[in-house]
Formats: structure tokens, sequence, C-alpha cells
């Protein structure tokens, strides 16, 4: 059982202490009378020695007193400027780590037996249940299903939006709303793989006669009811070549193209007879003023089978949109995504996008359905070529 311990007033202190200095009783005399141990006799002198020149000079002690009082409140405005520099830098990294996803804040736990803070401590620290920790997510074969058939639609047909792919989907058998396909293709990290790059404009000749817009203001309302076409260039190994095509508005199918080396009359003509053999005649036929167009044999044409002629604004690419959004399609999910050496290549290349295209490529302006069955559907009739998709686009 251990021993209370007294306490000495200190008065009593120093009383003893002059008694001892005094020096006319021993120690152990003046330690029996006050019933006191002679080691803290001894202690109490000691310090009240030491004191002394306190006693005896008060203003230095005040002052050192004071010198050390500034040092302290110097030292301790030092740490308080690093404590409140850690403060604000520990509050950015942990409002950081707060902000993370939750698959990564799991990844930063350390949970080794060399840790420095507990589990719990990190978890609190980031905001993240200590649970989930130790959950094992359950596989679902729906979604690894529907991924692996994102996965299949990517690499089959890269240049597909979230909104294309969704429709894929829905025709392969599958039953997904479009925000899941969003998040899954997001989960997988896809994206459409697309290429941009500056279009090119043709150049009208002042010498041929020219005719006015007809399509504004005008309702699309049926297949063949207008046409239009352009010309565009496309670089490879050794210069460039050019490309004609035939678009028709209502449907957005591509009715006849070309390629060729020379940008002529003979390009623009080959395109339109045919057109003109396979499906008929439209009731306006629009073009910009390129000298190609609106030379005598092409404009001569057009008349003869009475079709109205139309042609854009000076520098109104939109006017003609419809062929410039086909374009900006064939160039940014096919063409500029390939390095062409030969021009065969470059020929089957088109040949594939286009029947793609024509045939199973959906489009947002037709509620996601194919333009050749537009066409066809909203022409009501069977044509006897249409049973060769090969034909149709070559």
């Amino acid at each position: 059982m251990s021993r209370k311990m007294t306490k000495f007033s200190t008065q009593l202190k120093t009383r003893l202490v002059l008694e001892v200095l005094r020096e006319e009783k021993t120690l152990n005399e003046i330690a029996s009378e006050n019933n006191i141990n002679p080691k803290n006799l001894q202690n109490w002198k000691k310090l009240f020695l030491e004191n002394a020149e306190v006693a005896m000079e008060p203003a230095k002690a005040v002052k050192e007193y004071k010198d050390e009082v500034a040092k302290l409140k110097v030292e301790v405005g030092e740490y308080a400027k690093k404590v409140g520099q850690l403060t604000l830098e520990k509050d950015w990294a942990v409002g950081k780590l707060k902000s993370l996803d939750s698959s990564y804040k799991k990844e930063l736990i350390d949970r080794t037996d060399n840790k420095i803070l507990s589990v719990s401590k990190q978890c609190n620290l980031i905001e993240y249940s200590r649970s989930n920790l130790f959950y094992k997510p359950m596989l679902n074969p729906i979604k690894k299903t529907i991924k692996d058939e994102i996965v299949s639609i990517f690499e089959e047909i890269p240049c597909y939006g979230y909104l294309k792919v969704h429709q894929e989907l829905l025709e392969r058998g599958h039953s997904v709303c479009v925000n899941t396909v969003r998040t899954y293709r997001r989960e997988l990290n896809l994206r459409a793989v697309l290429a941009v790059r500056a279009p090119n404009t043709s150049w009208a000749n002042i010498q041929h006669p020219k005719h006015s817009y007809k399509l504004k203001g005008l309702d699309i309302v049926r297949a063949n009811q207008v046409w239009s076409t352009d010309i565009t260039y496309i670089k490879i190994k050794g210069g460039m070549v050019y490309m004609a095509a035939i678009i028709d508005w209502y449907s957005k199918a591509i009715l006849s193209w070309r390629i060729s080396n020379t940008m002529d009359t003979d390009l623009v003509m080959g395109v339109l007879n045919e057109a003109l053999s396979l499906y008929g005649k439209p009731e306006i036929f629009n073009t910009d003023q390129g000298s190609q167009y609106a030379s005598y044999i092409h404009t001569q044409t057009l008349k003869d089978n009475d079709i109205i002629i139309s042609m854009d604004g000076k520098g109104r690419a939109t006017d003609n949109i419809c062929i410039e959004r086909f374009w900006r399609s064939a160039k940014v999910e096919k063409i500029y995504l390939n390095e062409y050496e030969r021009v065969s290549v470059l020929k089957s290349d088109v040949h594939e996008y286009i029947k793609f295209y024509n045939h199973k490529r959906f489009h947002e302006s037709l509620a996601y359905k194919k333009p050749i069955n537009v066409y066809f559907e909203s022409l009501k009739i069977k044509n006897e070529n249409c049973n060769n998709p090969d034909k149709l686009v070559s």
C-alpha cells in the first residue's frame, strides 16, 4: 500500500532552511523534530541557495523571464504557421480524396501489416464505408452479355456512338435502355472512332449559266422528289482522286457513286447516267455551281428528262446539306481512318462503306431506319436490282 505524499508549505520550507543554515543543530535533529526526511532538507537548501540571486536582483530575473517568454512566443508563432500550412494542405488533400470514385478509394486503403493508420481511420479520412472493403460484387451474366455485345459492335462498327449502338443491340434481340448502353460504354472506355479534316469546295465557271436554288422552304416528303450531287477530293499516296455521288434527300440513300483521278464532266455524267438507269428520275436535281454541273451536257441531260435544275447559292454549302453530311460520315467513319496507297484499295473500301451506309447504318433523322429501306418503302415498288446489294452500290 503506497504512502500518501505530504505537502509542505512554502513558509515551513523557508523556516527550516534558515534553521539549517544557522548550523546550530544537526540535519538529523532538525529532521526528527519536524518529522521530515533529511533528504528533503538537503534538496530545499540547495534550491534556496540557487535562487537566492533572484531575491537580491529581482529585475534581472524578470528580464530573463521576459526574454524567455518572448523567445517562446516567436517559436510558438512559427509552429502555428507550420501547423496552419499543414492543416490547409491536409484539408485540400482529404477533400480531393473524398471526391474520388469509390473504386479508386478502395484501392487507396492500406491493409498491410505495416500500415501507418488503422483501416478504420483511413476510411474515415476519405469517407469510405469500411464494409465495402469486404464486399464481393455478384457477377451479373446479363450485364456481361450486353457488354460483350457492345465490344463486338465496336470492333465491327467503331464509328457508332451510343445511340446507334443501342439500336444495333435492339436489332440483335437485346432488351436494354439507351442510358444503360451509354453507361456500359463509359465503363468500357469506348468512344466512337472518327477523324475530321477540312472540306474541299469546287469552283464555278462564269461562262456557264446558273440556276436558282429551288429547295428553300420545300417539304421533302417522298423518295425521288429531290436528288443532289457533289464532288469531294480524297488524298492518297502520290496525289489525290475525286469522288462524286448522288443522294436521295428523302431517304438519304446513296444511289450512285464513282471515283476518278480527274475532276471533269465524264465523272459527273457517269454518276448521273447510272442513277437515272437504276432508279428512274427525280423531280428536282440539286448541285453546286461548279463548272462540271453547269456544263451544257449535264444541264441538257437533266432538261431532256424533264428534271428541274436547282443550284446552291454562292458560298452556301449548307444548301446541299444532305450530300455534305454524307461526305462527313464517309470520311470520319472510314476514309480518314486509313492511309491509301492504291486507288483500287480506296474503291474497295468506299464500296464496302456505302453498302454498309445504305443497308446497315442507322440514320438518326430517319428514326434509326436504314436509308435503302426507307427509299423502297416510299416508292412502294421492288426494283429488280434491289435483290443484288452489290449492284445497288456499285
